[in-house]
């Protein structure tokens, strides 16, 4: 791009002029031209396409619906027994902890940015970035690992299938990574319709359940042995009360019967609202029509998680759930081959196969929205984030490397999907303890109802920092490989920040006044030199320009130049608030809402585009300025404006005419 476009102008909503600099960056290469191919992921969705919240449930659903397909095996291998009475307490803390929570949620983030923006907005500074990534790294460790363990359980249904074992017996791996590079791929080439396809296969699969639950019921009303079986079993465990203690203690193992719910806030943009919501700032019919949706889904989940453990825990031999057996990780299909015949069985894995393999798509849909909203904002990734076929390629190898290091092994996976669903829903629930907390001591009418509300609230977050806790002791490993995540987001987070600091970090420019657009004309196109100053008097800017015209050959007005930073120096980029007044000959240009007064000086010289740029230098210690610069956008100031500008002048090949710089003392 050369040097000889102008900065673009428009107008603001209050009449005054805005300035910024055109895109500039285009790729160059045919590889870099189709990685960009695919859409940025940073703007806003199309909400025109809005559907009823009837259809929507099954795009939440094909995550939350899919983990049927192993959880009631993983409850039997945790809880044997007492899988019922355990699962029993994990449908009562879906319905009176996680709904309750995530209904809250929809309402104060009805754009779908879910939790995690709640808790950005409700802290400040570093602490709210820091809070961000380690959440990040915990929703990493739930999406990848959602993709990676769906893959591996879809191959498992494919190997134990009777039919398709004979062709992939001895290939789980091969066809874990096949369904992973084929999710790749419907990414590349872009998801369409995901609507349509989540109810073409949700629905068929819970029918499926249905009909093989069903048939496992009527199996055991002929069969009551298995009833007083099961009895006896118990009564060996204690009484009641030391039943219900000892499925409190293992209900935190069956804690990924609780995922879903932030896919189901995240979905909230394509809900439609209904004929009142045009137009109104809150979308209280969208809102609504989420809080029904997640709702039903909670409670046809429930149901159908109450449903299995009872009949998988009746009818599957010990020998058969343990590790190994045939019923491992897939009770219910194990049930539908046994009870209806081998045919419906196969039916049962292919619906099986395709639900888990779109739970896959699901959890790559959610990743691939949620990274470019944080990161990039955050200076925290590299630019090409932004773009859907490169963020699917890095993806597609953290997969890979995840499976072969896990071995394709589902068991092995779940204490790491665990961590990531529980640490999402405290998160969720601390974000609305304090949102309420806040509104509590702000509202005067309804503060004692909101502070009881928030109480329950905060005694939910007690609640599932308890389950966080006790799955982290039970199965530590799920901690390192969330550990591992959160590492891997914090340390390329900073690097990307350092690499980037040298970027202008100016989303556009809009002036105080109209007098002050009215004399930023005169500005422009080597008609002053740009002075940047630390002091504001007058009597100052008079001293430093009878120093600039006795010591350099400058006839040309000066334009002063004051930077204001804002208090939250942890922005990466912002928008800059401009005053310009005369001065006898000269300017002074007044700048507010700066996050780094080294970009800031260099943004307002691209596009003032002045005779020279006059940079004083400190001689302070090179690493202690670099620090200051990096984390409250001051230091040494000239040295950082050079390197800005000659990094952005490679960057858009800008010609022969530049500014002079001159490097002065301070």
């Amino acid at each position: 791009m050369s040097d000889n476009q102008p900065p673009q102008s428009a107008q603001s909503p209050d009449g005054v002029p805005e300035w910024s600099i055109p895109e500039v960056g285009r790729p160059r290469t045919a590889l870099g031209r189709w990685l960009r191919g695919g859409g940025s992921l940073d703007q806003p969705r199309d909400e025109g396409r809005s559907h009823p919240w009837y259809r929507v449930i099954w795009l939440t659903g094909v995550d939350y619906f899919s983990s049927l397909a192993y959880q009631p095996g993983i409850a039997l291998i945790a809880a044997g027994a007492l899988a019922p009475p355990a699962t029993l307490i994990l449908v009562a803390v879906t319905l009176g902890g996680a709904l309750p929570v995530y209904t809250e949620v929809a309402r104060r983030s009805y754009a779908g940015q879910g939790s995690i923006a709640m808790l950005e907005h409700l802290l400040s500074g570093w602490a709210a970035k820091i809070f961000v990534l380690v959440l990040l790294g915990f929703a990493a460790t739930d999406f990848v690992i959602t993709m990676t363990l769906s893959a591996a359980d879809a191959a498992r249904h494919a190997m134990e299938n009777p039919y398709l074992g004979r062709y992939v017996a001895h290939s789980h791996m091969l066809f874990t990574i096949a369904l992973l590079l084929l999710l790749a791929l419907v990414f590349l080439i872009g998801l369409r319709e995901a609507i349509e396809a989540a109810t073409v296969i949700a629905i068929p699969y819970l029918l499926l359940n249905l009909i093989v639950l069903l048939a496992g019921a009527v199996h055991i009303a002929r069969h009551p042995e298995v009833v007083t079986g099961w009895r006896l079993s118990l009564t060996g465990r204690g009484d009641w009360t030391a039943l219900f203690i000892a499925s409190a203690l293992i209900f935190p193992k069956l804690a990924l019967g609780l995922s879903g719910f932030e896919t189901g806030v995240s979905v909230m943009p394509l809900i439609s609202g209904g004929k009142r919501d045009p137009g109104q700032a809150v979308p209280l019919e969208r809102i609504r029509a989420t809080r029904t949706m997640l709702t039903m889904a909670a409670l046809i989940m429930g149901a159908f998680l109450l449903l299995s453990s009872v009949v998988t825990t009746l009818l599957i031999p010990q020998d058969a759930y343990r590790a190994g057996g045939p019923a491992s990780g897939r009770a219910i299909a194990y049930l539908a081959h046994r009870l209806l015949g081998d045919g419906f069985g196969s039916v049962y894995d292919l619906s099986t196969i395709a639900i888990l393999w779109f739970a896959g798509a699901s959890a790559m849909a959610g990743l691939i929205n949620l990274v470019p909203r944080y990161l990039p904002r955050f200076g925290m990734a590299p630019e090409w984030v932004v773009y859907r076929r490169p963020l699917v390629l890095v993806l597609l190898v953290i997969d890979l490397v995840v499976t072969l290091a896990f071995h394709a092994n589902v068991e092995a996976q779940g204490s790491a999907y665990a961590t990531g669903v529980l640490a999402l829903i405290l998160s969720a629930a601390l974000a609305v303890a304090i949102a309420l907390s806040r509104e509590s001591r702000a509202s005067s009418s309804h503060g004692r109802t909101t502070a009881a509300l928030s109480l329950c609230f905060w005694g939910i977050t007690a609640l599932f920092t308890y389950t966080l806790i006790a799955n982290m002791i039970e199965r530590p490993a799920g901690v390192v490989i969330s550990a591992i995540f959160i590492l891997v987001t914090l340390t390329v987070s900073a690097m990307s920040r350092v690499r980037r600091a040298t970027e202008l970090r100016v989303s556009g420019l809009t002036f105080a006044d109209q007098s002050s657009a009215a004399l930023w004309p005169s500005l422009l196109g080597e008609q002053v030199n740009l002075v940047p100053l630390h002091a504001t008097t007058s009597a100052f800017r008079a001293r430093k320009a009878a120093e600039i015209r006795a010591h350099y050959r400058v006839t040309e007005p000066l334009a002063f130049l004051h930077v204001k930073l804002l208090d939250n120096r942890s922005e990466f980029i912002a928008p800059l608030r401009v005053r310009v007044t005369r001065e006898g000959e000269n300017f002074v240009i007044d700048v507010a809402g700066a996050i780094a007064i080294a970009n800031t000086i260099a943004y307002l010289s691209e596009l003032i585009d002045p005779i020279g740029i006059f940079l004083g230098l400190t001689g302070r210690n090179l690493m202690h300025q670099s620090l200051r610069y990096l984390l409250l956008g001051e230091g040494e100031i000239g040295l950082v404006v050079y390197a800005i500008l000659v990094r952005y002048w490679d960057w858009i090949d800008k010609g022969p005419r530049r500014p002079i710089l001159y490097l002065t003392g301070a």
